[in-house]
């Protein structure tokens, strides 16, 4: 599995990695937008045989710690492209084995490069809030590649609480430096911290407060009712949504 940058079609690239092996040239959405070519410029090369992958290294050139590999097309020759590599093993990092993973002290985080790997994600993170246990890139359930959204655990409070209340963070790993958002990970199997199910017939809470003074689930009764207390009167609720995305809803109960 191959992420490629500043390339030309798909064909023209199919026909110079097929040396490499079988392949497939796929990249994020490439089924819902129909477009011919990749619209971030970048695509992902999916090999049928591991092996493949190894030849396509050892035939690049390598800069800087950046592999490059020279492709031509009908209108341009030897045009150096630049290769990263993608493990399966990037996409999960732990980096305190003797914590249990807490749902409830885990971000999600929206935007993440595709190049970004678990472990950078896992230093990043505790460099700058401490406590990271784990951290995890979202991958596409059938080709595996990186999806751009990850998630990270901490062993603490603290450290989780001072994460989502910074909402957004700059991630900086050599070439990558982008802002990106925190948010906390909504978990869609978690009874109502008020009631614990008995308002709403024992059904799941579909609602999360991500607000520092609360930090709850809630059932639309226990919702309303809570947050009509002054100073809660304005908390958005999150829903999980499709991607394992939270997303705040467009309106406030009253």
């Amino acid at each position: 599995m191959i992420i490629i940058q500043k390339y030309f079609i798909p064909d023209e690239i199919t026909a110079s990695f097929r040396r490499f092996g079988p392949l497939v040239v796929d990249w994020p959405h490439k089924a819902e937008s129909k477009s011919y070519f990749p619209p971030k410029g970048y695509a992902f090369l999916l090999f049928q045989d591991e092996s493949s992958v190894q030849q396509l290294i050892d035939a690049c050139i390598q800069d800087d710690d950046k592999l490059y590999l020279c492709v031509s097309s009908p209108t341009i020759k030897d045009k150096p492209v630049q290769i990263r590599p993608w493990r399966l093993s990037d996409a999960d990092f732990v980096l305190d084995a003797s914590m249990p993973l807490d749902p409830r002290k885990t971000v999600f985080v929206g935007g993440v490069p595709r190049p970004l790997k678990a472990i950078e994600l896992a230093m990043i993170m505790d460099r700058l809030y401490g406590g990271v246990c784990y951290a995890g890139i979202d991958t596409d359930p059938e080709l595996k590649y990186p999806k751009g959204a990850g998630r990270v655990a901490f062993s603490n409070q603290q450290s989780y609480i001072a994460a989502i209340s910074a909402r957004f963070v700059q991630l900086q790993h050599g070439d990558i430096d982008k802002r990106v958002e925190v948010k906390p990970y909504v978990l869609d199997d978690q009874m109502c911290d008020e009631c614990q199910g008995q308002r709403c017939g024992g059904k799941f809470a579909p609602f999360f407060c991500a607000n520092v003074t609360c930090l709850q689930y809630y059932c639309e009764h226990c919702w309303a009712t809570i947050h009509s207390r002054p100073g809660r009167e304005f908390h958005k609720p999150l829903v999980k949504e499709g991607a394992d995305r939270p997303r705040a809803l467009p309106f406030r109960w009253c």
